[in-house]
């Protein structure tokens, strides 16, 4: 069966083609490193972590690239705010993501390309457009020709007059028409910047992916993927540049993920309901966040409460649970029963409906439903009086595969004594800062993997459960 993915390019179902055979390019956008990452962020990094995984459980050999945007206003703003310069604070969140998304479950990209990094190709790219007569420049500052690309709103699916309605030229821009934008910022007073044909600068935020893109999957790739809210104008603009610079299709299929609403409202700083991953996960395993997001299909909205999150705790401890019943009963069991067959069957049928969950656009809320079933099923076996060594290894090798394409862990993880003790180093500290709020989450953090704290007048004493 076909794998099948909703092409937002065109607005229906595909059967997925490769350019290549058995090979995939694929490239997502990736987070601006300006702070700590939200959860908003997090669900892109799941979904399409998942697709990777997917794909290769299906044979397919994936390039995955997906960039850092490590220079832009928010950087520059968040400089000027903390005292410090823009390469130190982009470092310093490339490594706190790496930290949250690697605690998801999240596999690093092949390449993880920065902006700063790839400046010569940027500057490069955007030459190319300006002699090809699809940019210009203007004081410093180089725009695109938005009008001049015949195709440009086919991916958000606007006409170029509802997008010039909704259009303004703001303060201290000099492009020559409201839907133009910005391929190289001439640099203000202070700022990070570099030497370009224009003068002193940094690239505008659109061209970085166009440019990375390029340089390492080439002109035209398998699967380009991003949040909802990338859509337009960032993968329009994509679009424009690089078609517009090859005179070849950019990507061939368009992947985006939905919304995330907090309590029912949807997540933005106005309301103060900015979620951080890092503050999630200090108060909740990382893989119930993962098992939350895998729960609702990638392209639908979803619904994050922490009541929620503890729903589906339960029911990932439930699923867990029948894998540990299995690996309890294994050494237990004998060789061959009379209804091994009908079991071994009930087995592949469940592994098969799973990829047909898969295959149709990536159902992992279907697939979630499958493991559901598959734990059904072992614990209904596990009655059974006589069991089957070969059966309890064919359940448990359907969980420990199903489970690593959704990215997930069926053992709980193992904290070293000297991981214990700096932790309670940690705590002990907190409680001297009177911060009991994090005393608390350590205390939580520990309980859930079995470590049992005592204090006492002699210090805090720890066990396993």
């Amino acid at each position: 069966m076909p794998i099948k993915i909703f092409n937002t390019l065109t607005r229906k179902k595909e059967e997925f083609v490769s350019l290549e055979p058995g090979k995939i390019k694929m490239y997502v956008c990736g987070p601006t490193v300006y702070n700590y990452i939200h959860i908003g962020n997090a669900r892109p990094a799941i979904v399409f972590d998942t697709v990777r995984r997917y794909f290769q459980f299906r044979g397919y050999d994936v390039q995955f690239v997906s960039n850092f945007t490590d220079v832009d206003d928010k950087l520059i703003k968040a400089a000027n705010e903390l005292g410090e310069d823009v390469p130190t604070i982009a470092e310093r969140f490339i490594n706190a993501y790496f930290e949250d998304v690697s605690a998801l479950g999240c596999k690093k990209a092949d390449v993880h390309p920065r902006v700063t990094e790839n400046m010569d190709i940027i500057i490069e790219f955007i030459s190319a457009l300006i002699e090809k007569g699809y940019a210009y420049e203007s004081e410093g500052d180089v725009y695109y020709r938005t009008r001049k690309f015949d195709g440009y709103g086919k991916l958000s699916h606007q006409s170029i007059d509802e997008l010039r309605a909704g259009a303004r030229i703001e303060v201290g821009e000099k492009k020559h028409d409201p839907l133009d934008f910005a391929l190289w910022k001439a640099a203000k007073e202070g700022e990070i910047s570099w030497e370009s044909p224009w003068g002193k600068g940094r690239p505008g935020w659109h061209i970085e992916c166009s440019a990375m893109v390029k340089k390492y999957l080439g002109d035209t790739i398998d699967i380009h993927a991003g949040g909802q809210d990338l859509t337009f104008p960032h993968h329009e603009n994509e679009i424009a540049q690089s078609e517009a610079y090859t005179g070849k299709t950019f990507a061939r299929y368009w992947m985006h993920n939905g919304y995330i609403n907090i309590d029912n409202e949807k997540m933005s700083k106005s309301l103060g309901n900015f979620v951080l991953v890092n503050d999630i996960i200090k108060k909740h395993d990382p893989q119930v966040l993962r098992f939350f997001m895998l729960s609702v299909h990638y392209r639908n909205p979803i619904n994050y409460s922490g009541e929620l999150l503890e729903n589906t705790k339960a029911g990932l401890e439930r699923i867990k649970t029948s894998y540990q019943n299995l690996k309890h009963r294994k050494n237990a069991s004998t060789g061959l029963t009379e209804n091994n067959q009908e079991w071994l069957n009930k087995i592949k049928s469940l592994r098969e409906q799973f990829i047909r969950e898969m295959d149709d656009d990536f159902n992992t809320a279907n697939g979630v439903s499958v493991l559901f079933e598959l734990s059904k099923a072992a614990n209904y076996y596990l009655l059974e009086k006589n069991t089957s060594q070969e059966v309890i290894n064919a359940f448990m090798k359907e969980f420990e595969e199903l489970f690593s394409v959704l990215g997930l862990t069926l053992e709980k993880e193992e904290l070293l004594d000297e991981e214990i003790e700096a932790l309670i180093e940690k705590r002990i500290q907190a409680r001297k800062n009177r911060d009991f709020q994090l005393a608390d989450q350590i205390r939580d953090q520990l309980k859930d993997m079995n470590i049992i704290l005592e204090d006492t007048p002699q210090g805090t004493r720890w066990k396993r459960g």
